[in-house]
């Protein structure tokens, strides 16, 4: 009796590690923000220091599902703004413009539910081409993407994969 515990445990253990071993992070911890205010657009995924003022060019209100990315006249780098609340994209579709790096500003509504944005071609299960870092709400980061060909590409949530919206590049 005592070796078929033994035994059990032994082939939990086996289990417990190479499912470890192979699964990829779901959940990923992230310290709460900090109070002090990073430098606006450094396109690691830091904190932005603030949204753009309504009507900058290259930039929808925050919330609207009009799609933003039409470059701007001065040739300013073009902002295009998503938002996350109730587990969801606020915007399923958004246009940015080809051949031209921009960014995508990103709004996490939720509070203490970790989201990202990450870019795939082929449809939300294709091949990842970004992955913004994934942090928890409230708070905005923003990403910058290099430029990107003419096509259609899907917007994925990394932490919930059925959050999924189009990217038109054009």
């Amino acid at each position: 009796m005592r070796r078929l515990r033994h035994l059990s445990l032994a082939v939990m253990s086996v289990l417990l590690v190479s499912a470890c071993s192979q699964a990829s992070a779901g959940w990923t911890y992230a310290p709460a923000p900090s109070k002090t205010p990073a430098p606006a657009a450094s396109g690691s995924g830091a904190p932005a220091s603030g949204a753009p003022a309504s009507g900058a060019p290259g930039s929808a209100a925050p919330g609207s599902a009009a799609p933003s990315g039409q470059p701007g006249g001065s040739g300013q780098l073009v902002v295009v703004d998503i938002s996350a609340t109730g587990i969801k994209y606020d915007q399923t579709t958004l246009t940015a413009p080809a051949n031209t790096p921009f960014q995508i500003q990103f709004t996490n509504n939720d509070a203490g539910v970790p989201h990202n944005v990450s870019l795939h071609t082929g449809g939300a299960q294709g091949a990842e081409i970004f992955k913004g870092v994934i942090f928890n709400g409230v708070a905005t980061h923003v990403y910058d993407i290099q430029a990107l060909d003419a096509g259609a590409y899907s917007f994925v949530c990394s932490v919930h994969p059925t959050m999924i919206g189009t990217l038109n590049v054009q």
